[in-house]
């Protein structure tokens, strides 16, 4: 039987002992809750100490709880599976940390995450476009079609890594002339890398709460201007899980 623990979702200000109810990670309806030191506090929840299988029922279940709590609270993520051996041991590391967590909490007040994604509708477009403009593509198919018959395999090979760099050069293009759209309402940026071929953006920004709606109407501009061409998708606002990487370490 496994030893029972702490499960620690995430740090927020405040003292006053808040019961989030029984959404606790594991489907054993624990209880969610607060354990303080001085004005913070860590949201918590009994748990085997075990290593949970990173699978989408349990990475939901550790993020629906910050979401549940960042409807009231600032909040500051711990990573997935951070388990303490006891209430002692959190305490601890929240009187350690304690100055570092104060400032964090501060820069994160009244900020959220919001996801934004971008693809390309038209791939026969684009590579059109990258034959056209690219001149290293341009030479390449100019080589390939010179060629009588089937082109060779190291004419193939350029060629195809050619329109690789061309694509990924456009991405990187395409995707900053997006982000900078949002400069002014971004406090900060996160790029993860696109999916696919069709995607060029795969963005997280970090958002005061005030700005959500000139978020909103800036992606519905973008939306009309790259009418036909372009789709997005929003995800958020969320808990700046991509901004804040806390990992429990005493």
């Amino acid at each position: 039987m496994s030893k029972e623990g702490k499960y620690v979702y995430c740090i927020i200000e405040g003292n006053e002992g808040r019961n989030f109810g029984p959404i606790g990670i594991g489907k054993r309806g624990d209880v969610v809750s607060t354990l303080g030191f001085n004005d913070i506090s860590a949201v918590i929840s009994s748990s085997p100490v075990t290593k949970y299988v990173i699978d989408p029922d349990n990475l939901v279940a550790h993020e629906k709880v910050i979401e549940e709590v960042m409807k009231d609270y600032t909040v500051l993520p711990l990573r997935f599976c951070t388990i303490a051996n006891s209430a002692e041991e959190i305490r601890t590391f929240l009187r350690r940390r304690y100055g570092e967590f104060k400032g964090m909490l501060r820069d994160m007040d009244n900020k959220v995450e919001m996801g934004l994604k971008a693809r390309w509708t038209d791939m026969k477009k684009i590579f059109a476009e990258i034959a056209h403009e690219d001149p290293a593509v341009r030479d390449g198919k100019k080589t390939a079609g010179d060629q009588s018959g089937d082109p060779d395999g190291e004419v193939k090979i350029a060629l195809g890594m050619a329109v690789k760099a061309a694509l990924e050069k456009k991405k990187e293009m395409d995707g900053e002339k997006i982000l900078n759209k949002f400069k002014r309402v971004a406090v900060d940026v996160r790029k993860n890398d696109p999916v696919g071929d069709n995607m060029f953006l795969n963005a997280v920004l970090l958002v005061d709460r005030t700005r959500e709606k000139q978020f909103d109407y800036l992606v519905e501009d973008l939306a009309e201007s790259y009418k036909d061409t372009v789709d997005f998708k929003v995800v958020g606002p969320a808990p700046p899980f991509n901004f804040v990487n806390i990992e429990m370490k005493l």
